[in-house]
């Protein structure tokens, strides 16, 4: 039977391949016929539509003379037309083996309009209104949604990637953990991840602001260039620098936006962003925690010649600033410039015994004894083990 797209299917002679094709439960030649005792999806009747090439309401009528009373269709007008683009919008987004069909008497969920989005690389503001077209009612309060299509925003919405995580609807509102959970995901910006989920009508507990751009810029570190969960007080202070700001201003906006942080100084000193610089040089990256071994002696020495302090007042300072010194630890009354290399040799902290191999790279790096190093590094305060007799010979020198 050929048939115009769009003209009423009643005034055709019946067609027994058209009509079962029609009924046909998603138009499989194999599959079993609709029940006419149970409602017609309407996502059926745009298949068959698209498939048949025929109106939505063309479709209804056959499917009305063929017996079928209960046919789901909308409030407002049948489409006048519908096409292959269409069907990935209808099917629902939570089915994933047997399709099943958008149920047309609920409003459409921003879950449902993003997974769209991905099957059809448009934008969620287009798919609304397509659907809408469609007859189906867009949940939510109206609020209008991003133009552009983005890889990620179904991620977006998802309150945990596991299998108990669940999907963010209209006007939801997050915690700022939320923002910081799938910035990391997907590896973006937390600031540009808290505006697209504004622009997807999530609410968050604050409002972001472009300057929180720069508080949570880390460039080189780990996290495509984004601060980790919590910030180094290097990272805080040299901020708050920038912007002229005071270092409590700048940790309390870290924490509204999910971050945890050590106590900050209320007024900095001179030589604070140099002695939290792993480079000792003032700048990034900055000296990390470390919770189980505490600082490095090298650290402190480094930083003792740099500013001219003495190592006790640097490791009084970077105490203050919320870093810890080993208990074995002794920080030299002087610094010597010769401990700086002999430490690069050191792998162990404060909490195991210094090996023997790393004795001896000690000697082959400073031109001193092996028995020197060991007496050197014991007066540093690291353990040796008791059973090891050590040279007093004296190598050559190798590059470090």
């Amino acid at each position: 039977m050929s048939q115009a797209p769009g003209s009423p299917s009643t005034s055709l002679a019946p067609d027994p391949d058209t009509d079962d094709r029609i009924v046909k439960n998603g138009l499989r030649p194999r599959a079993n016929p609709l029940d006419p005792e149970q409602p017609v999806p309407y996502g059926h009747v745009l298949l068959a539509a698209i498939e048949l090439r025929w109106s939505p309401a063309a479709v209804v009528a056959r499917l009305t003379a063929l017996g079928y009373a209960d046919i789901h269709r909308p409030e407002a007008p049948l489409p006048d037309t519908v096409g292959p683009d269409d069907l990935p919008l209808i099917k629902d987004a939570n089915s994933h083996y047997a399709i099943i069909w958008l149920d047309i008497a609920e409003p459409v969920s921003l879950h449902q309009i993003l997974v769209s989005a991905v099957r059809t690389d448009r934008g969620p503001a287009g798919i609304a209104r397509r659907l809408t077209a469609l007859g189906y009612r867009i949940g939510g309060s109206g609020h209008p949604l991003p133009e552009s299509f983005r890889s990620g925003d179904a991620v977006l919405i998802r309150t945990d990637p596991g299998v108990y995580g669940r999907w963010l609807d209209w006007d939801e509102e997050v915690a700022a953990s939320h923002v910081l959970n799938v910035a990391s995901l997907l590896r973006r910006s937390p600031y540009a991840t808290a505006m697209r989920l504004l622009s997807l009508g999530i609410r968050l507990p604050y409002t972001p602001v472009p300057e929180d751009e720069l508080l949570v810029s880390a460039p080189g570190t780990f996290g495509a260039g984004w601060l980790n969960r919590t910030p180094p007080t290097g990272h805080i202070l040299a901020v708050a620098e920038r912007l002229g700001r005071p270092p409590a201003d700048v940790a309390a906006r870290l924490t509204e936006l999910g971050y945890r942080h050590e106590a900050v100084p209320d007024v900095p000193e001179a030589d604070d962003l140099t002695l939290l610089s792993d480079n000792v040089d003032g700048q990034a990256p900055w000296l990390e925690k470390n919770t189980v071994v505490g600082l490095q002696m090298r650290h402190i020495l480094r930083a003792a010649l740099v500013t001219g302090r003495t190592p006790a007042d640097i490791a009084a300072r970077l105490t203050a600033l919320g870093h810890w010194l080993h208990a074995n630890a002794i920080p030299p009354a002087v610094v010597d410039a010769e401990d700086i290399p002999l430490l690069a040799a050191v792998d162990r902290s404060y909490r195991d015994n210094v090996h023997l191999e790393n004795v001896l790279r000690g000697a082959s790096l400073t031109g001193m004894s092996p028995a020197e190093v060991a007496r050197r590094l014991t007066a540093l305060g690291y353990q040796l083990p008791d059973a090891v007799d050590y040279p007093d010979v004296r190598g050559a020198l190798v590059a470090p």
